[in-house]
């Protein structure tokens, strides 16, 4: 017998709210992606049920788009002209206490409420993320090198609780920042086809793929819309998930949120 999933998100229930908000903000950034030829591609969960679901994954609260590094940089400058008023563009550069080097656009008329986030003075609203990526020669050292640079760049721009950690990281932070700058050079003049999660960004989402199975993009139904997607979905969920088409079981599906509102 088919699952019936309506008890997560039923039409009129808050999650399905704030999943059509961040429709919204999606819908949003795609124009802002097509008007200035910025390829993207739905990315993680997102994709996923957009494979599995035809939409989100129904006990899913967050939304996640990928790009490659340079179409991010070029976007997030748009993005901060040329958003809705109801909508804001965020990273480490525009916000304090920001501890990743990815980018979020945020609905501010809502209110999402994550026990994991324990900053005081950043939003909390509904958003979407964008994650850069950026090739890479071998996943092992750069998922070792992501992470230790990731931890420092969280001590330096996040972490304000333990002085001593601050002080080594502040020591050593010129010093990794010179190894992952020219470890990125390597990889961006090699041939490789190898992907991977932009350095500072967060350990728990590193994710390997592989250019040939992202490009070229191609064209997937999410939420009765038409959004870019990797070229081999099969391949890219099957590197990030393994048998991604099989449902977790119910003590797994988790959402990130304890509270949501929207207005």
């Amino acid at each position: 017998m088919k699952e019936d999933f309506s008890k997560y998100n039923s039409e009129g229930s808050m999650l399905r709210k704030a999943q059509l908000r961040m429709l919204d903000i999606l819908i949003e950034v795609d124009k802002i992606c097509k008007k200035h030829n910025i390829m993207y591609w739905l990315d993680f969960g997102t994709l996923l049920g957009c494979v599995r679901h035809g939409g989100f994954i129904p006990w899913d609260d967050d939304l996640d788009i990928g790009l490659l590094q340079k179409d991010y940089n070029k976007l997030r400058k748009i993005l901060q002209n040329e958003l809705p008023e109801q909508f804001a563009f965020e990273d480490w550069k525009t916000i304090k206490e920001y501890p990743f080097k990815h980018g979020k656009v945020r609905d501010l008329h809502s209110y999402y409420e994550d026990p994991s986030d324990k900053s005081k003075n950043r939003p909390k609203t509904i958003y979407i993320d964008l994650f850069p990526r950026t090739k890479t020669l071998t996943f092992k050292r750069r998922k070792t090198l992501n992470t230790l640079y990731g931890k420092i760049f969280g001590q330096i721009h996040w972490e304000k609780h333990n002085i001593l950690k601050r002080i080594v990281a502040f020591s050593v932070y010129p010093i990794i920042t010179a190894v992952v700058w020219i470890a990125q050079k390597i990889a961006d003049c090699s041939k490789t086809d190898k992907l991977a999660h932009i350095y500072g960004g967060d350990s728990l989402l590193f994710h390997q793929c592989f250019m040939k199975d992202v490009f070229p993009l191609r064209v997937g139904n999410f939420e009765g819309y038409s959004f870019p997607v990797p070229n081999n979905t099969d391949s890219y969920l099957t590197n990030q998930y393994g048998d991604y088409m099989k449902i977790p079981s119910e003590e797994k599906r988790q959402m990130h949120a304890s509270k949501i509102e929207v207005w």
